[in-house]
This record gives C-alpha cells, sequence and structure tokens, in this order.
C-alpha cells in the first residue's frame, strides 16, 4: 500500500508552519517566505518554474527526492487559495498559474463542493467535502502503487497526524523564531502517536529531520 507522507514541511525554530494573516498579498503569511528560502534558492525550484540556475547541494538534494514518485497529493484549502466560505464562482484556479506544479491527482479538503478542475502539465484538482479518511481513500485509489504526498498547510496536517495516518514526518527546519502564526506541534504527541526520529541531515539552509512511526 502506499505511504502517506509529509515531505520537505518547513517550520521555524519554534514550532510554525506558516506566518498569520495569511491573503493574496502573502499566500505564506507574514513572514512565511523565510521558512521557504532555502527551497526558493534551490535547482528544483527554479526548474519547476521553468527557471534556470539555483543553489545544488544538499537542500537541493531534499528537494528533488521529495518531488519524485508521488502519486498523488493532498492539500488543504488554505493551500489551495485565500478564498473563504462558499465559492463565489471559480475563477480560482489555485496559486500557481495555468501549469501546476504537480502534475498527478491533488485532493483538495474543503467544506464547500466544486468540480473537478483540470489544468495543463496532467495536474487535476479533487475537491473533496467528505473529510480526510475520504480524500484520503480517493488519494490511494489514483496513486496506485506510489506515495501520496500530504502537503499542508499545518491545519492539514495536524489532522492527519492526530488520526495517525501519516507514515512519514520529513521536516525542513529553518533557523528563524516567527513567534507567531500557525504552530505545527502545539498540543500534539508526537513520541504517543508513535512517532521517532530515524535521521538528521544539515542543509544549507535548513536541517532536515526524518520522523517515522514505529514498526
Amino acid at each position: 500500500m502506499s505511504r502517506l507522507r509529509v515531505l520537505n514541511f518547513s517550520v521555524s525554530l519554534d514550532g510554525y508552519g506558516a506566518g498569520p494573516d495569511q491573503s493574496l498579498e502573502h499566500p505564506l503569511g507574514l513572514r512565511g517566505p523565510e521558512l521557504m528560502e532555502w527551497f526558493f534558492a534551490s535547482r528544483t525550484w527554479r526548474a519547476m518554474h521553468g527557471l534556470d540556475g539555483g543553489e545544488s547541494g544538499i537542500d537541493n538534494d531534499v528537494a528533488a527526492v521529495g518531488m519524485a514518485g508521488i502519486g498523488a497529493w493532498i492539500i488543504g484549502r488554505n493551500m489551495f487559495g485565500p478564498i473563504r466560505g462558499p465559492w463565489p464562482d471559480e475563477n480560482w484556479k489555485g496559486w500557481w498559474g495555468d501549469e501546476p506544479p504537480y502534475h498527478v491527482p491533488v485532493f483538495v479538503l474543503t467544506h464547500h463542493a466544486r468540480a473537478p478542475l483540470a489544468m495543463k502539465g496532467g495536474t487535476v484538482f479533487h475537491f473533496v467535502t467528505a473529510g480526510i479518511h475520504a480524500a484520503l481513500e480517493q488519494a490511494r485509489a489514483a496513486a496506485g502503487d506510489r506515495d501520496i504526498r500530504l502537503g499542508g498547510g499545518v491545519a492539514t496536517v495536524r489532522e492527519y497526524l492526530r488520526a495517525g495516518l501519516v507514515d512519514d514526518l520529513y521536516l525542513a527546519v529553518r533557523p528563524v523564531l516567527l513567534g507567531r502564526g500557525e504552530n505545527l506541534f502545539a498540543g500534539i504527541d508526537l513520541h504517543a502517536l508513535g512517532y521517532e526520529c530515524g535521521r538528521t541531515v544539515p542543509g544549507e539552509r535548513a536541517t532536515h529531520i526524518y520522523l517515522r512511526k514505529r514498526a
């Protein structure tokens, strides 16, 4: 069976995975881009957006591995866009332009139904209103023998962690203190949920920490 994996999820030293006050102007929240500097600087990120250059090294290698071999994604409504409540129309098609970087089915958790949205490059957004288990079941059917990447945001990862459904939790810890925003770990006992640290790899701009569920 495919694994549900949180890969390269960026957090601050004080555990925040996003800044406060997400908006159209600040999709990662205030100061949120500081969490992603290790990824934005990489060759992998630049290639995903049709750009040349970028940094090679450990951070880039980690980024590339995290994008490989994925058969489906699950993301929360906030990661798809800043719109809240019922969809006013179907004009919003995500943060990524006409060709999102996924190239596989993406299952978006939402309370408000919407027809599937096919984009260039093979990405199809499916809007799931029946909860996290239904999204995982649909993602497994779409992924086949490949893994499923749980992209976020923070609230979505926390929900799947609490349900004991995440097999791998790979974190990119940035040496910054956000102080406020969305905290990934608050009120969650990862040890009690069965997670352990397998290894730690220092990169150029982040430290990569690999957590897995104990066998």
